[in-house]
C-alpha cells in the first residue's frame, strides 16, 4: 500500500501562486498558429468593430493615436505552458469602444488569415485587454502575431487572436474556430477551461 496519494504533486507553498492549476513556466514564447502566418504592412493594415449600429475603422496611425499603454501581464497558453511578467506595448480596448455603441454581450475577433475566437465584450472592457503591436520591448513578429495582435491576458492565450482586423459585436455567445472543434467557449485558465 502507497503511502502517497495519486496526484501528490509537492506541497502548495513550492508552487508559484501566479501559475493557474495544471501550468508550467517558460522562459521563451513558443509559437503555435492553426495556420499559415499572414504578412500584413502596416501601411494596408486596418482595425474595424462592426456592431448593430454600424463600422468603426482605425488605420495603423489612426490606432496608435488613440493613447498606447506599457503592460506587463502574465500570459497562459492552454498547452500548459505560462510565461509570467512579459510586458507589452498597445492600444486599451477601452479607448476604441469609448465612441462604439452596442447593446450586444459578446464579440467575435476577426484575423487576417480567417482566424475567429469568441469573447463576452465584459473581458474585453475595464483595463482587460489591448491591441498589441510590440511585445519584449519589441514590435511583434508575424509569428507571434504581429503586426498587431488581441491582447487578452486573463484569458487562455488562444483568446488572444493573433493578425488581428476587427471585432464583430454578437447578441449570443457563437463559437469562434478552435471553440467550434472542442475548447471552452469562455477560457478562464484559473478555472481550467480548456474543453468543453
Amino acid at each position: 500500500m502507497s503511502f502517497i496519494t495519486r496526484g501528490f504533486s509537492g506541497r502548495r507553498g513550492d508552487r508559484d501562486p501566479r501559475l493557474p492549476p495544471g501550468q508550467t513556466l517558460v522562459s521563451d514564447w513558443p509559437v503555435l498558429s492553426a495556420g499559415p502566418t499572414p504578412q500584413v504592412d502596416t501601411a494596408d493594415w486596418e482595425f474595424s468593430v462592426r456592431t448593430e449600429n454600424g463600422v468603426h475603422r482605425w488605420s495603423w496611425d489612426e490606432l496608435r493615436a488613440l493613447g498606447i499603454e506599457d503592460i506587463t501581464t502574465d500570459i497562459h497558453c492552454v498547452t500548459h505552458w505560462t510565461k509570467l511578467e512579459m510586458p507589452w506595448r498597445g492600444v486599451s480596448l477601452d479607448k476604441i469602444f469609448a465612441t462604439v455603441e452596442t447593446d450586444h454581450d459578446y464579440v467575435m475577433a476577426h484575423s487576417y488569415g480567417g482566424y475567429t475566437t469568441n469573447v463576452p465584450l465584459e473581458d474585453l472592457l475595464d483595463g482587460k485587454s489591448w491591441i498589441a503591436f510590440e511585445a519584449d520591448g519589441e514590435p511583434l513578429d508575424p509569428e507571434h502575431g504581429g503586426p498587431a495582435r488581441l491582447l487578452v491576458p486573463h484569458l487562455y492565450f488562444w483568446k488572444s487572436a493573433k493578425w488581428i482586423q476587427g471585432l464583430v459585436t454578437m447578441p449570443s455567445d457563437d463559437p469562434g474556430f478552435w471553440e467550434q472543434n472542442g475548447y471552452h467557449l469562455h477560457g478562464d485558465p484559473w478555472q481550467e477551461e480548456r474543453y468543453w
